[in-house]
């Protein structure tokens, strides 16, 4: 089937360059205008879609080709795409950079989508070689359709002028030009920008879309994502993987200090069969009625004496792993399911005490970047053999007493090949630093949905 969208894609040419910022306001200002906005973004992220939301008013969602079967990308933008007049994709990193080999590059998904791409440049101590820079993005990769750029934090009219003068001797469209505007620097922390769950600063938002608005050719931008050709998909998300009646209810915690989690990936959860029912180890006394537990990555570091001042909380999830309730748990999920958690001060916490060991908080990233999973035993993911792909991004690190009894996981790394065995396993509560998306790996959804079912009490 043919599937038309306009669409387009906010690359840069490396981090930093301020396309977050320029996406977020593109976003603000399109829904200003009353068009329906969808948003996407590059990779394994889940801060920047949080602003997306807050300027979109949709949920955003990520396109990654190493967590999600790069065939199955463009069906799954099209399904999340679902009732919008445009779709703006955000890249990740510099518009060529990805995983080994590329993979997951934002230029991959722009060819996959057959999207325009629109390069932010951080135009700041640069003049007449930001049309170089931009002249080698658009020679490097030709099936790259690199439409134009957008200027960043320029200096003055002078600055501009010269920098227009440049692309224009070199046929390369500016779709506006922003000044340094520390007012519109967004918040961050050491995993990159605050959650959009904890800052309540929503001005900032529109301040964004009013700069954008003011700043940017939104007409010819416009124009340049309807030009899009149609999308040849054989069929959508939803019909290869079909729907399902009601199963099991899986609590999923959600809160201030857990909020990492893909949409796709919980809704491929309910296409399984289950219902899920939202509860917060930060405020709620005690578990929802549930068959399992989906607890999902974040910042618990950052509430950490507020999570362990939760006694009743600790005590009934500590209880249900007890019990024998399915529980899975990714990253800040894994950490909060420890002994103890130390934060950036040394401070130790208590917490629920599922897994043994202790997590301890560093100055230095641990590690960053995707692994291929390999079960080493039968767990509510799946059987041993099981091959999963996901990503790991944490500064904590796990102390000696978490080696005690084995890992469930063996990952591999995807720059080096390096092997290191991950994880914990109690009863049928697992929990590791890796990050999966179901939409991607529907067979271990599918296994943890079939193993809440049989919990059932």
């Amino acid at each position: 089937m043919e599937y038309s969208l306009p669409r387009l894609v906010i690359a840069a040419a490396q981090s930093g360059s301020g396309k977050t910022t320029v996406a977020t306001g593109l976003l603000s200002a399109l829904r200003q205008r009353g068009i329906v906005v969808q948003s996407f973004k590059v990779g394994p992220d889940y801060i920047d879609p949080g602003y997306h939301r807050l300027a979109s008013g949709r949920a955003a969602h990520n396109l990654d080709t190493w967590l999600v079967p790069k065939e199955r990308v463009p069906a799954l933008f099209a399904e999340e795409s679902e009732g919008a007049d445009i779709a703006v994709v955000e890249g990740v990193m510099g518009l060529y950079d990805g995983g080994r080999e590329g993979v997951s590059s934002t230029a991959e998904i722009a060819k996959l989508l057959k999207a325009p791409v629109i390069l932010v440049i951080d135009a700041k101590s640069m003049g007449a070689s930001a049309a170089a820079l931009a002249m080698g993005f658009r020679d490097y990769d030709p099936e790259v359709q690199l439409a134009g750029v957008i200027l960043n934090r320029l200096g003055s009219k002078t600055h501009e002028a010269m920098i227009r003068q440049a692309m224009k001797d070199i046929d390369m469209p500016v779709f506006g030009a922003l000044y340094r505007n520390e007012e519109l620097h967004m918040p961050e922390r050491h995993l990159g920008l605050l959650p959009a769950e904890e800052n309540t600063d929503r001005e900032i938002v529109e301040a964004l879309g009013n700069a954008v608005a003011g700043s940017l050719d939104l007409e010819a931008i416009l124009h340049l994502a309807c030009l899009t050709p149609d999308l040849a998909l054989h069929e959508t998300a939803a019909e290869q993987r079909g729907l399902a009646k009601t199963i099991c209810r899986i609590g999923i915690a959600r809160d201030e200090a857990f909020s990492f989690y893909y949409p796709a990936s919980l809704k491929e959860l309910e296409r399984l069969g289950a219902e899920l029912v939202p509860f917060s180890p930060l405020h709620d006394e005690a578990l929802p009625d549930v068959d399992g537990l989906f607890i999902g990555g974040g910042f618990p570091e950052m509430f950490a004496e507020k999570l362990a001042g939760n006694a009743s909380m600790r005590t009934a999830i500590r209880e249900a792993a007890a019990q024998g309730m399915p529980i899975y748990a990714e990253c800040g999920g894994y950490m909060y399911l420890m002994q103890e958690l130390q934060d950036f001060d040394g401070h130790r916490h208590p917490m629920c005490g599922v897994f043994s060991g202790r997590a301890e908080m560093t100055r230095k990233l641990q590690m960053v970047g995707y692994v291929e999973a390999c079960l080493q035993q039968d767990t509510v993911l799946g059987p041993a053999g099981m091959v999963i792909h996901g990503h790991e991004f944490h500064f904590s690190q796990e102390d000696a007493a978490g080696d005690g009894e084995g890992r469930p996981f063996i990952f591999t790394k995807m720059r080096n090949g390096s092997r290191y065995e991950a994880g914990q396993c109690r009863k049928q509560a697992l929990g590791s630093y890796l990050h999966l998306h179901f939409a991607g790996c529907p067979e271990a959804a599918r296994h943890f949905v079939e193993a809440c079912q049989a919990w059932q009490r």
